[in-house]
């Protein structure tokens, strides 16, 4: 049975293997996952499709086309082969073989390409070395860097240190030695202090993105702060008959959706969009929110979010960040978006600028909570504050826009009784 790349959306035509998570050879189950393959937008698990024996056709790091044969499994071998992590029996070795106990290092075949780690790899392109023709005394047949030495010809002899400066212009007669200088590394392990790695194709796409906003956009952001009181306070009363009665926590973030909702009906221009010499209004919110993940960020969709109560909106949010976890988020989730939250606070942010996410014309960062000083009716207060960023396509948004939105924002942020609570 062929295992192939799996087709994830329109605009995806190749992946690459993030890695294996089963051995060639291996005994697999049927839905047991094979690897992982990342594309441009999400990464993803292949899954086994029955019971066998993998024998893998990529390798990790490869590039493949989408429909492509990445491995296969062999039923008929699935009873003969041993269960997945135990040992074969030992065969009794050949006469003149060493005994049993003597571990002796195996070659690898010629052509194939020795385990070897990339400071390794290194050093064998210095010595000029091909490290397919060196025979490795590590474990599983690693090639070491005394491999690769004895292989080059001989053991580099230790220098002979060379009298220092203050050494030389010492008078005659003085025997105080000079401070000795601290020993140069070698080469293996100044290898090792640098370590490069290839982009992933998440963060490739990511890099690229980012350059466009940066090019084809008129990118302007404005600024301003909003009092947390009165939604600490409501999750602080309704917190847990929420959680009892919808089975999630009510978080920061659906207040924020809600109050954006409203705000985005009266300009609507921050939910549109450029097509060409048009512009597009869109009459439906469908908000993305970013959540980090190990690869980078992903913006999965809240669709039709202006008429999602609170609980819905955070029902969404923990289910996507489940599939984000488990590398299960598909390109429908992420795509078509109007209008986009990011909240930098959970990692500390204190203030930034975030970047739009196109072809969108808005989006809002929010910002870690602190109390500051703040006037309140003529008096010094200290209140939990939040810093709040928009950042919109000036070609269609207009400062005065831009600025009413994010006021209206704050304004529904603290008092969020009436509008926030009707669902």
């Amino acid at each position: 049975m062929d295992i192939k790349v799996p087709a994830v959306g329109e605009s995806v035509y190749e992946a690459v293997i993030a890695r294996w998570l089963k051995k060639s050879g291996e005994v697999v189950a049927k839905d047991e996952p094979l690897c992982e393959v990342e594309t441009d937008k999400v990464t993803l698990e292949v899954t086994s499709e029955a019971d066998g024996v993998l024998t893998t056709l990529a390798a990790e790091g490869e590039t493949v086309k989408i429909g492509a044969v990445i491995a296969t499994i062999d039923a008929r071998g699935a009873e003969a082969a041993p269960p997945s992590g135990s040992a074969a029996p030992p065969e009794p070795p050949p006469s003149g073989a060493p005994a049993a106990g003597t571990a002796p290092a195996k070659a690898t075949p010629k052509g194939m390409a020795p385990p070897i780690s990339p400071s390794g790899r290194k050093l064998a392109r210095e010595l000029g070395v091909e490290p397919q023709d060196v025979k490795g005394t590590g474990r599983g047949g690693r090639v070491t860097r005394e491999d690769l030495l004895k292989a080059e010809g001989a053991e580099p002899a230790p220098a002979e240190a060379e009298p220092s400066p203050a050494a030389q212009l010492a008078p005659v007669g003085k025997t105080e030695p000079a401070p000795a200088a601290p020993p140069r590394p070698a080469p293996a392990e100044e290898a090792e202090r640098v370590v490069r790695k290839p982009m992933t194709q998440i963060r490739k796409r990511i890099a690229e993105r980012l350059v466009s906003v940066r090019q084809q956009t008129a990118m302007l952001t404005t600024f301003n702060e909003a009092d947390m009181s009165q939604v600490m306070l409501l999750r602080q009363k309704y917190g847990e008959h929420f959680l009892k009665r919808h089975g999630v926590k009510l978080g920061f973030m659906s207040f924020f959706v809600r109050a954006c909702c409203e705000a985005l009906a009266q300009y609507p221009e921050v939910n549109a969009q450029i097509d060409g010499d048009d512009i597009v209004y869109h009459n439906f919110c469908d908000i993305g929110v970013a959540v980090g993940s190990e690869r980078g960020l992903v913006v999965p969709v809240l669709r039709g979010a202006e008429s999602l109560t609170l609980a819905g909106i955070e029902q969404q949010i923990a289910q996507y960040a489940e599939k984000v976890r488990q590398n299960r988020i598909a390109i429908a989730d992420l795509e078509g978006g109007t209008f986009t939250i990011s909240n930098g606070g959970v990692y500390g942010s204190m203030l930034s600028t975030p970047i739009l996410n196109p072809p969108q014309s808005g989006v809002l960062g929010m910002h870690a909570i602190q109390p500051r000083a703040v006037v309140v009716d003529g008096e010094i207060v200290v209140r939990p504050m939040m810093y709040l960023a928009l950042s919109y396509d000036h070609r269609i948004v207009d400062g005065q826009g831009a600025v009413g939105f994010l006021k209206l924002v704050k304004e529904y942020i603290e008092e969020p009784e009436e509008l926030l609570l009707e669902g």
